[in-house]
């Protein structure tokens, strides 16, 4: 009588098994497709914005600004160099602050969280930024990193940071979800697992003392339902006008730690 069982219970087994080489077939698939269907349209490069923003508007001693991280942070998709994030935010904070603002980015196209670390070994011995803007976590997702490593090396980088005293603005790993290149079901793992990777994230900041932007809940319904104007030309990286919004949604917190009250509440157009 326990035979059946037996085969049963093996022949389930193998069935599962199957089942999951057969999903991991698919997930190689679409994976290849949606890369195929990114490609590189926009290089490796970002734009240079870094510079003295609004100087002759606002003279004195600049806000010295740093930008940490991933393609976002460096401003991959921006068609000029005001577009970018990192110039989206300096203009912000100049008209909030009535200062200009030195834009230093240390973010390279396609780093992992592990990548900050040689970051921060890139600048210049003696520099000090008055704040440091940190966005990265997507190329973590797609590389299949576990999110508890990637969130114990954005604390580590946070955490030297701040024991500089070196405001700290984080924003956390976008919704991946939001990417229509991406065919299903790979499209709904890579929502979750960015989910996943933006609460451990945002966990590792608060304890490290930083800011927290959470940018799939700010910015991730406008670019789910105008993907064609929130995008570039790549469907992957932010326009002209993503970056506007994603600088908008982290502003706020930016002049936190600047301590500048918010005159200003939308990044300059």
């Amino acid at each position: 009588m326990r035979r059946p069982v037996t085969v049963t219970a093996a022949s389930a087994i193998a069935l599962l098994g199957a089942g999951a080489v057969g999903l991991r077939t698919l997930i190689a698939r679409q994976a290849a497709i949606a890369r195929r269907r990114i490609g590189k349209p926009l290089g490796e490069q970002a734009l240079d914005a870094d510079r003295v923003w609004r100087r002759k508007k606002h003279p004195g001693p600049p806000v010295e600004l740093l930008l940490l991280g991933d393609s976002i942070a460096a401003g991959l998709g921006a068609a000029h160099r005001r577009d970018t994030l990192g110039a989206r935010l300096a203009k912000g904070i100049a008209r909030a602050a009535g200062r200009p603002v030195r834009l230093r980015t240390e973010a390279v196209v396609g780093s992992e969280t592990s990548a900050l670390v040689g970051q921060l070994a890139a600048l210049p011995e003696g520099y000090r930024p008055d704040a440091a803007v940190i966005v990265v976590g997507g190329n973590d997702v797609t590389h299949r990193i576990p999110a508890s490593r990637s969130a114990g090396q954005l604390e580590e980088i946070v955490r030297a940071l701040r024991g500089s005293g070196i405001p700290v603005v984080v924003g956390t790993c976008p919704d991946l979800g939001t990417l229509r290149a991406i065919p299903q079901p790979l499209r709904a793992l890579a929502a979750r697992s960015s989910r996943q990777l933006a609460a451990a994230q945002a966990a590792a900041v608060h304890r490290s003392g930083g800011r927290v932007v959470a940018l799939a809940r700010a910015v991730g319904p406008v670019f789910a339902e105008r993907p064609d104007e929130m995008f570039s030309v790549d469907r992957f990286h932010p326009s002209a006008l993503g970056y506007r919004r994603t600088a908008e949604a982290l502003l706020p917190a930016v002049l936190a730690a600047l301590e500048v009250a918010p005159v200003v509440v939308r990044a300059e157009r």
